[in-house]
């Protein structure tokens, strides 16, 4: 037992094997919440670090990017293969997906060939017993010389049972089997060999196979366990039309749980707890207090507003992907990329771009998070930089109120027609930045169809608290700082703060802005300051708008579309725009820069404010240019 005032001795496990093999599982299992979510140096791959005691040792366990191998090709490959280049942790854990233990070596034997000892984990030996896999642990432990363990992953008895065997292994009194080392000759004169690099990798990868065969030969017995329930739900969830018509049903489903039945409204709650609880209660405390009219209006205004502004995002973000990393751990969401695949190839991306997209019709937040599903640098790129263009919940106050006040008899279709402009000039900027920007990057997609199973809610939960947690500490302060901006801009002159919106610096820049807008015909600067507006937050378009034109009290919710249309047509808004105008206005707000929230986010995906500041700029520039050619057009066929 460990004296008081002794100090645990330390021991660093590191986590490795293919995605799909129960591998995060395991950590969750073995860390719990006390782990650290960051990301490795110079890519957007996460870097889960946790911590563990046990029989009086403090033990380190870092969860490695699932990879299929160490070639760096990739930037998991990329992340895994520097690692073990850069540290020598005191264990290595290889988990091998037991019903799949045929391609699950493959990386095994890659690591054995770079010198680095292994405890080897059989995890999932449950899944393998029901597809007729007899795995001997024995005769697998004498083929490669290391340790060889099992589990089944959401067992914690079963998992507990690691750190009996990290704390009691010596790695150092293992040694690699002479098949082993036999193989692993066998690499090098391969390497040495004067053969082209192509039939060099050719070669080794077919010894690889070689020994796989010998080994699966000598410890693995299969028998035949007839048609499995996952061949049997493929047979309608991932081919044929059906597979189309379930994938809608369910993300149907998803959005009306986030955006309907529990996400938007907690989100809402909270915003109007924000709005109209905390905000005015500050604000008579403050007066009552005699504190200066400035500092009151920063607190209740600014800071508050830009704290509400943070935190309402919280229950969609966490409802959302609660849900997505639920389908995940069922296996559901590699179906979904697999379907889509030969569509989305089409528009310069790989499957799994699909979810980025789906996603941003709810919120482009979320949506831009969800592109760290993407294989490649190249397609988590495209696809953060595209998903704005997508209508957002938040754009479609903007679209119902415009689209009811000038197109009464076509406001429907008018609003459907922005839809597919945005889904159009998604995939047409995806195919250009693809050929252009990307040209030199490359684009691959491997994809493997887990055996469907029940998620571990543990885990589920955990993922979820890590993306939402990512959007607090990174993107919201991006956002706080901007909402304080606005505030300042809204509030104050040249003179010092003014109760008048149109004195206001922000109708100084809106104005100035107004006349990048004359070509599009809404030069007027109240549309300039609603644009400015709307980068802080979309519907915000809608609210300065009531604002500028004497209508405070103007609702902002789709539903209220109508009654806010009549208001407005009463002001000078009516006269301020024509159909034509209004429709170059409606493309234009549709298409230009996402809002704060999301340059946030895209700067803590991408790690780069280059990045943030080229979607800002090249947002813009498309949706200038789109309603540039949309009302000189109009002009030119005589709708003017």
């Amino acid at each position: 037992m460990k004296k008081d005032g002794e100090m645990m001795s330390a021991l660093s496990v590191a986590l490795t094997g293919n995605p799909n093999t129960g591998k995060s599982t395991i950590f969750n299992e073995l860390t719990g919440a006390r782990q650290k979510i960051g990301n490795w140096p110079g890519v957007t791959v996460d870097k889960k670090v946790g911590m563990v005691e046990y029989n009086d040792r403090k033990i380190s366990v870092i969860d490695l990017p699932g990879t299929y191998s160490i070639n760096a090709r990739s930037e998991e490959e990329k992340v895994v293969s520097d690692y073990f280049r850069e540290n020598k942790p005191d264990i290595v854990v290889n988990i091998v997906d037991a019903a799949n233990i045929s391609r699950n070596l493959f990386l095994t034997i890659q690591l054995m060939e770079n010198g680095i000892p292994l405890i080897i984990n059989l995890n999932m030996m449950d899944e393998a017993e029901r597809h007729g896999i007899k795995i001997d642990m024995k005769k697998l432990e004498a083929a490669f010389g290391m340790p060889v363990t099992n589990t089944v992953g959401r067992s914690n008895k079963s998992v507990r049972k690691l750190l009996d065997v990290f704390t009691n292994s010596v790695m150092s009194n293992y040694k690699p089997s002479e098949l082993i080392n036999e193989h692993i000759e066998k690499i090098h004169a391969i390497e040495k060999s004067n053969l082209s690099t192509a039939e060099i990798e050719e070669k080794i990868i077919s010894a690889r196979y070689d020994l796989i065969d010998k080994i699966m030969a000598q410890a693995v017995t299969v028998t035949a366990a007839g048609k499995t329930l996952t061949e049997k739900l493929d047979s309608f969830l991932a081919n044929g039309i059906s597979s189309l018509v379930i994938m809608l049903a369910i993300f149907y489903l998803m959005f009306q749980i986030s955006f309907n039945w529990v996400g938007q409204p907690l989100a809402d709650m909270l915003g109007e707890f924000f709005e109209e609880t905390l905000a005015p209660a500050a604000a008579e405390s403050m007066a009552a207090a005699g504190v200066a009219d400035w500092m009151q209006s920063l607190v209740s205004d600014g800071i508050i507003a830009g704290v509400g502004a943070v935190l309402s995002f919280v229950p969609l973000i966490f409802t959302l992907f609660i849900c997505l990393s639920f389908l995940d751990g069922t296996g559901y969401m590699a179906r979904v990329a697999f379907v889509m695949d030969p569509i989305m190839r089409r528009a310069g991306l790989t499957g799994k771009g699909i979810m980025p997209l789906i996603m941003g019709f709810g919120c482009a937040v979320p949506a831009i998070m969800g592109a760290r599903a993407m294989d490649t640098h190249k397609d988590r790129m495209i696809s953060i930089l595209v998903t704005p263009f997508i209508t957002c919940n938040a754009k479609v106050p903007i679209l119902m109120l415009f689209a009811v006040l000038f197109f009464p008899d076509n406001a429907a279709n008018i609003v459907f027609g922005m839809y597919v402009l945005g889904v159009a000039v998604a995939i047409l900027m995806a195919k250009i930045l693809s050929a252009t920007t990307f040209k030199s990057h490359a684009s691959t997609f491997l994809l493997e169809l887990p055996p469907y199973r029940l998620p571990d809610i543990k885990t589920v939960l955990l993922e979820a608290w890590d993306k939402g947690k990512g959007y607090l500490v990174k993107a919201g302060t991006i956002i706080f700082a901007m909402s304080v901006l606005i505030w300042f801009l809204s509030n104050f002159n040249s003179d010092g703060m003014t109760d008048e919106m149109d004195k206001s610096y922000l109708a100084s820049i809106g104005s100035t802005a107004s006349v990048l807008f004359a070509p599009q015909g809404f030069d007027t600067w109240e549309s300039g300051a609603a644009v400015v507006t709307g980068v802080l937050a979309k519907e915000a378009v809608v609210s300065t708008m009531g604002i500028l034109y004497g209508a405070d009290d103007i609702s902002t919710e789709p539903d209220d579309a109508e009654d806010a249309a009549s208001v407005l047509l009463a002001t000078g808004m009516g006269t301020a725009f024509t159909p034509l105008t209004a429709l170059a206005f409606m493309i234009f707000t549709q298409l230009y820069s996402p809002c704060v929230t999301a340059l946030g986010t895209i700067k803590k995906e991408t790690q780069s404010w280059k990045w943030m500041a080229f979607a800002f700029v090249y947002t813009c520039a498309v949706a200038w240019i789109a309603s540039l050619i949309v009302y000189q057009g109009g002009k030119l066929l005589g709708f003017e």
